[in-house]
């Protein structure tokens, strides 16, 4: 059934508002016009040509993902860039482009929230809490049901979200069971975990002096970005099949990790 690109919006706004998205980020439509018809949708982490050619092979035209294909204003289109092919590409094929970013880092049971849940964490609270209050605010902490050996649960990570390889501190615990996590780059966040005494912080992107930010009490994990974030399309299909369930969406499968490992 065909919807408007602002009820599309709408749906997924009411559970992740754009006013809890940060400053440098450019969350919401990006190309399209709110009063638009779309009629299905593709749910994807990135905007690549990739996701663009399948949309468009599948009959989709809206691509609604995590990342926002623009952070920067752009001054050209010319096909210099991927970010100038990818939206050369929508314009001309007619597909709308929506990111909800930090806002469903942010909002309550958003990024974060998922992967505890996923973990079985319980008890969870906001690691960092927004200004805004209600809930809001980014990283989540939580407790395991039963203390598990630190080995053990770090495996158990990287089968449950697919990494190929994890990039860890020092094991300065045998076990675990207090669990902190921020999905995508959160080491601005590992104060907050040593302060919330988490066993273990689940994040990715972090820098080589990171790793030395342990106290000699916490274990620093690097699982991806992409595999941290993954749950962003369970997320966003959760919503609009809840909200809109006579709107066509589709998971992505091209959809990938643009990081390689050689292990």
């Amino acid at each position: 059934m065909d919807m408007k690109i602002r009820d599309v919006a709408a749906a997924i706004e009411e559970f992740a508002p754009l006013g809890l998205q940060e400053s440098y980020d450019n969350a919401g439509l990006a190309v399209g016009r709110p009063d638009a018809e779309v009629h299905k949708a593709l749910l994807a982490v990135d905007v690549t040509e990739e996701v663009i050619e399948e949309a468009a092979a599948e009959g989709c035209d809206i691509i609604i993902t995590h990342h926002p294909v623009i952070f920067h204003p752009l001054k050209r289109l010319n096909s210099a860039s991927y970010t100038e092919r990818c939206v050369e590409q929508a314009v001309r094929r007619g597909i709308a482009l929506y990111a909800a970013h930090t806002n469903l880092d942010s909002t309550p049971e958003g990024m974060s929230w998922r992967v505890g849940h996923m973990l079985g964490l319980e008890s969870m609270r906001v690691l960092e809490p927004a200004a805004a209050g209600g809930g809001a605010g980014f990283g989540v902490v939580g407790e395991l049901p039963t203390e598990l050996p630190t080995e053990e649960f770090m495996r158990h990570v990287m089968r449950r979200f697919g990494v190929q390889a994890l990039r860890h501190g020092d094991i300065v615990r045998p076990t675990v069971r207090r669990v902190a996590i921020c999905t995508g780059a959160g080491g601005s966040l590992i104060d907050e975990a040593l302060a919330a005494e988490a066993d273990i912080y689940l994040t990715a992107d972090l820098r080589y002096n990171d790793f030395m930010r342990h106290e000699g009490r916490m274990i620093l994990v690097d699982m991806g970005h992409f595999e941290s974030e993954y749950c962003a399309i369970e997320i966003l299909f959760d919503i609009l099949s809840k909200k809109l369930p006579i709107f066509a969406i589709r998971k992505s499968v091209r959809s990938r990790n643009p990081v390689n490992y050689m292990v």
